[in-house]
């Protein structure tokens, strides 16, 4: 697969990071010398939509029913990016989105569109099942405020003229009738509808202007295309070309312009367990048409290619944490809105407190905490006290995905924590391989191996951090949009109980490492 098998050749570029000893991120694309590998972030970071304001670069991308939703990054170079937003705070309008009468995952926020205009930030999505609505912010940080149209606008793309009038393109693939919707001054109201033009099977509309021309890109997910379509006139009539292809780049993605007035363009590609991911492409311009790549090398997305802005410092999203601080690290999300009366940072500083939640098993466990798993290769840790768990509480860690896999603590009815490791699919049955492994003392550490390469991983434990046993043999990752959450495989850190009392578990820290173990 391209999307792994390109990196390998330029791995050299983090061997300061590995000879110094210090926890390396599983990914850098910048290479240090001017240029950067694809993907620009080796994690799922899917539907992304990518704008310039002034010298910034601002992402938005989906994150289904994970809470806080919608994540915004930020880069000055489109290439070394950081979170510094999440726009939704609770999701709401669902039972589910609290794990009441089952789970809303593969639900939730979809595609959202990103765009500045005239001091303020706007972004458009459509959560599952809701009409639309349109967030705005003077600050990306927030606070967001919004409002709900009459109606559901499937992948909504927005656009806004010079003079302020907005639209919204949207198109769902099992349709493919592109309609144009126009919106009232303040973005509240939707005051004509249209279409413009059919392309069967399009989808994940993103227009944009240049000169006199309008350019909407639509994913045709049937095929996993990116078409182009293009008219002097915002309604049309457009014609239509085919840009790329997951053989050649990606789709669902569009273009943003630089500083200097050349092209950058951005496109998801599906790469198995880790979800699907962003790639960043230099567009030229052919009889005004973008072409993908160079010159020399026209219609593909580049392995490497030259970074769009020279000499920005080296960044990644936030990884490792200590739990320091009395708010969650922006790369954290829960699985579902949290019960906040169910965890604490402040209760025992420089811990994160978990009480249990009620549930059976941990796919329908609230407060479970998540962080993305990365590639090609990384390594999560997680070190819990065990001293205050109580009879029936079940806590543990590994990954929640398509393929859910664990090491959990299990307090048994009299007082006894024993270890076992479950592998389970969806939601299905678990197969527990390793059940009631005595736990000496009250101090567990847990590791997760995620290797993407071989779309394999593997649980240990320990009681320091130098000796391991790994428990369960390994275990297979996967992705599918139709079950599962629809997401590349995430860590997750869980603690439930059928019948909750006063225990909990202290999460004392959580370690991320590209630095494979010995053993």
């Amino acid at each position: 697969m391209i999307c792994i098998r390109d990196r390998w050749s330029i791995l050299w570029a983090l061997g300061f990071c590995l000879a110094s000893g210090i926890p390396a991120p599983a990914w850098q694309s910048d290479n240090g010398d001017g240029t950067f590998t694809n993907p620009v972030l080796y994690a799922d970071y899917p539907d992304p939509d990518i704008i310039r304001v002034g010298d910034d670069f601002y992402f938005a991308t989906t994150t289904f029913v994970n809470v806080p939703g919608l994540t915004i990054l930020h880069s000055q170079d489109l290439v070394n990016w950081e979170i510094v937003s999440h726009v939704i705070p609770r999701l709401e309008g669902r039972p589910q989105y609290d794990l009441k009468d089952g789970s809303a995952y593969r639900s939730g926020i979809f595609a959202p569109s990103l765009r500045f205009y005239d001091g303020t930030f706007y972004v458009v999505t459509t959560p599952v099942g809701q009409n639309t609505r349109v967030y705005y912010a003077k600050n990306i940080r927030g606070p967001w405020q919004h409002h709900e149209l009459d109606r559901a606008a499937f992948d909504p793309g927005l656009f806004i003229e010079p003079d302020g009038t907005a639209y919204i393109a949207t198109s769902g693939g099992w349709d493919g009738h592109v309609t144009l919707l126009k919106l009232n001054g303040d973005l509240s109201q939707v005051v004509d509808a249209r279409e413009i033009f059919y392309y069967q099977g399009a989808e994940g509309s993103k227009v944009i202007k240049r000169g006199g021309w309008y350019y909407i890109f639509n994913a045709v997910p049937s095929r996993l295309g990116l078409i182009c379509s293009r008219a002097k006139d915002i309604h049309g009539p457009y014609e239509t070309r085919d840009s790329l292809d997951d053989r050649t780049g990606g789709h669902q993605g569009a273009l943003v312009d630089l500083p200097d007035g050349t092209w950058f363009g951005f496109v998801m590609r599906d790469c198995g367990a880790v979800g699907r991911m962003t790639y960043l492409s230099p567009i030229f311009w052919r009889n005004d048409w973008p072409v993908w790549g160079t010159p020399g090398a026209p219609g593909r997305v580049p392995a490497i290619a030259r970074k769009p802005v020279q000499r920005q410092a080296i960044c990644q999203p936030a990884t490792s944490d200590d739990f320091n601080s009395p708010t969650l690290g922006l790369q954290w999300q829960w699985n579902h809105n949290p019960d906040d009366s169910r965890w604490s940072l402040t209760e025992r500083p420089g811990c994160l407190r978990l009480r249990p939640t009620p549930a059976t098993d941990s796919w329908l466990a609230r407060n479970t905490l998540t962080q993305k798993g990365q590639g090609p290769w990384s390594r999560g840790e997680v070190k819990l006290d065990l001293s205050h768990l109580q009879p029936g509480d079940v806590c543990g860690f590994g990954t929640l995905g398509k393929v859910n896999a664990h090491i959990a603590a299990h307090c048994g009815c009299n007082g006894r924590i024993t270890l076992a490791m479950e592998v389970g699919v969806d939601h299905g049955p678990s197969e527990t391989r390793v059940t009631a492994l005595p736990v000496r003392g009250t101090d567990l550490i847990l590791r997760t191996e995620l290797d993407f390469v071989q779309n394999q991983g593997v649980c240990s434990y320990g009681t320091d951090e130098t000796h391991w046993t790994e428990l369960g043999g390994r275990f297979g990752l996967a992705f599918d949009w139709r079950t599962g959450t629809f997401q590349g495989e995430q860590f997750a850190i869980f603690c439930f109980n059928p019948r909750p009392g006063a225990g909990f578990v202290d999460v004392d820290w959580f370690k991320f490492t590209d630095t494979k173990s010995k053993k």
